[in-house]
């Protein structure tokens, strides 16, 4: 028996022992718990981290069984993706929700637009978490209620079709992989922050090794990194925030920005030669001084029987020898693992698999099952990185690119060649391609959702307000959302007007006023 028909079995059965309650028909009552199944963001939370759990696992048998998520930046829009996919897919497996702090910090402040430097409020990301699952829940509902309104409509073998969708209901609730910065301060706020996060319902949260209160973009300049037992902290107070809050499976992504980040605001604390700490110093850009030619306010360290003046600038932070990234990153991945990350992310100045395989492998020499998250980047040029990628094999191949510029191969008139024709296939394999050769588990795009709601309305823009006018709406938004089947083309249905019609159904009977009746406009969809 399913979970919809035990229910409709115990309220009928509560309803029995109740006086009074003799309006109350448990079958809606049973529909309301099948389109209300997640009751906190607890709930939510110990659920998509399970779902997690298994796909890493899975990933791990098999790298083709790799993950993905797009950047959401406001219920309405995960909703819409989730609904997308499971029009299209059928299943939601595998397909995630991602939160990017960028979005946060440039469409969620009461301040408005700000950089992506943690100068948004600490509350904003788990109300964000808290919205999109409002809004995923809704999309439940909503679904639901269609399909309990054709159950009563139908007969026969239909009737049975139409039981089994809801007992076997696909949810579109699913993991949210929760950006929560360089945690917003100390351990403390960051372990206070997890906190909200969690119980908004992120089973996932990502944090980074950059200074809180210099905290910069991955994809600009100007990152300042942490020493390792700092970063090491905020690691294990999402874990106990995790583990107060009884989510066992919660997954934490390590993310290094070592291979950007030149700077470090702190020299590590060392006790011994080549503990953690002396490790992390060891990149430091240092030279060779004698005691006596010290000047004032001069920082030094003792390695190896030596005195040597860390470089400092006039910002009082640290600088790193220069091409010492990769090995940061490297030490940064392992050490995190090591102390209680379960996956990583590297942030990259550019999508070139090698690049990044090259760092897993060393990686893996001693976390074998070392796994990444990787974000497939709108800071990057796809089109140029991949078309300069694939000029540079061909001519290492001896082929001849005479006809190509190499720094101008973004040009349009070179959109036809060969060389964009082999760039493309790459672009469309690379996430296929990346979860095989180079340990990447999920690949996500940050923002990929501010890019389309600004290339949309500039659409709509042009034509509506020039000489198409309300034709630039018809013919480029509404007819392509009836032919394509877009859900919201029926935008009171998706506000939820339906769900309202079915409660008052329930709770007013035959003296419901319904919004639902012939003279509603949506019918003509």
């Amino acid at each position: 028996m399913s979970q919809y028909q035990n229910d409709i079995q115990s309220i009928t059965a509560l309803k029995d022992k109740q006086a009074g309650w003799h309006a109350i028909n448990p079958e809606s009552a049973a529909r309301m718990r099948a389109q209300n199944r997640f009751q906190t963001g607890l709930d939510i939370a110990r659920y998509t981290a399970a779902i997690m759990r298994r796909d890493m696992a899975a990933y791990d048998a098999d790298p083709s069984q790799y993950t993905q998520s797009l950047g959401c930046w406001h219920g309405f829009i995960g909703q819409q993706k989730m609904i997308s996919i499971k029009k299209h897919f059928q299943t939601t497996e595998r397909r995630y929700l991602y939160l990017s702090g960028w979005m946060v910090a440039a469409l969620r402040s009461e301040f408005g637009p700000l950089p992506d430097q943690s100068m948004h409020e600490k509350t904003a990301v788990a109300s964000l978490i808290r919205e999109l699952y409002t809004f995923l829940r809704q999309a439940d509902a909503r679904e639901l209620g269609g399909l309990f309104r054709q159950l009563d409509a139908a007969e026969g073998p239909a009737r049975a079709a139409i039981q089994d969708k809801i007992d076997n209901f696909v949810t579109h609730v699913v993991p949210i992989i929760a950006d929560i910065d360089a945690g917003f301060g100390n351990a403390e706020a960051t372990y206070l922050m997890a906190k909200q996060m969690i119980e908004a319902g992120a089973c996932c949260i990502q944090i980074e090794n950059q200074v809180s209160d210099e905290k910069q973009c991955g994809h600009q300049d100007g990152k300042v990194t942490v020493p390792h037992e700092d970063f090491l902290a905020k690691i294990r107070a999402v874990r106990y925030a995790f583990l107060e809050l009884g989510v066992d499976d919660g997954i934490i992504v390590a993310r290094t920005d070592s291979l950007g980040a030149g700077l470090t605001k702190q020299i590590a604390y060392t006790r011994e030669p080549g503990d953690l700490g002396d490790q992390y110093n060891s990149f430091l850009d240092c030279e060779e001084v004698d005691s006596r030619a010290l000047g004032n306010g001069d920082v030094v360290i003792k390695r190896d029987g030596k005195l040597l003046r860390p470089k400092r600038l006039p910002s009082n932070l640290f600088q790193f020898r220069e091409g010492t990234g990769e090995a940061r990153c490297v030490l940064d991945c392992i050490t995190s693992l090591q102390n209680g990350a379960d996956l990583l992310w590297i942030e990259t100045e550019k999508p070139h698999i090698a690049q990044i395989g090259g760092m897993v492998n060393e990686i893996r020499k001693a976390i074998p099952n070392a796994k990444l998250v990787y974000n497939n980047s709108p800071s990057f040029n796809w089109t140029l990185n991949f078309r300069q990628q694939v000029y540079d094999s061909m001519k290492g191949e001896g082929a001849d690119v005479s006809r190509y510029e190499r720094s101008q191969l973004m040009s349009a008139e070179y959109d036809d060649s060969e060389l964009a024709r082999e760039a493309d296939e790459r672009i469309r394999t690379f996430q296929a391609d990346a979860a095989r050769e180079a340990g990447i588990f999920h690949h996500l795009i940050t923002l990929p959702t501010y890019h389309t709601a600004a290339l949309s309305t500039d659409n709509l823009a042009k034509e509506y307000f020039g000489e198409q006018g309300m034709l630039g709406y018809v013919a480029g938004v509404q007819r392509k959302e009836i032919r394509e089947g877009i859900a919201c083309v029926k935008h009171q249905n998706m506000s939820g007007s339906d769900i309202g019609d079915d409660h008052k159904e329930y709770f007013s009977g035959e003296a419901a006023l319904k919004a639902s009746g012939a003279a509603n406009t949506m019918n003509q969809f």
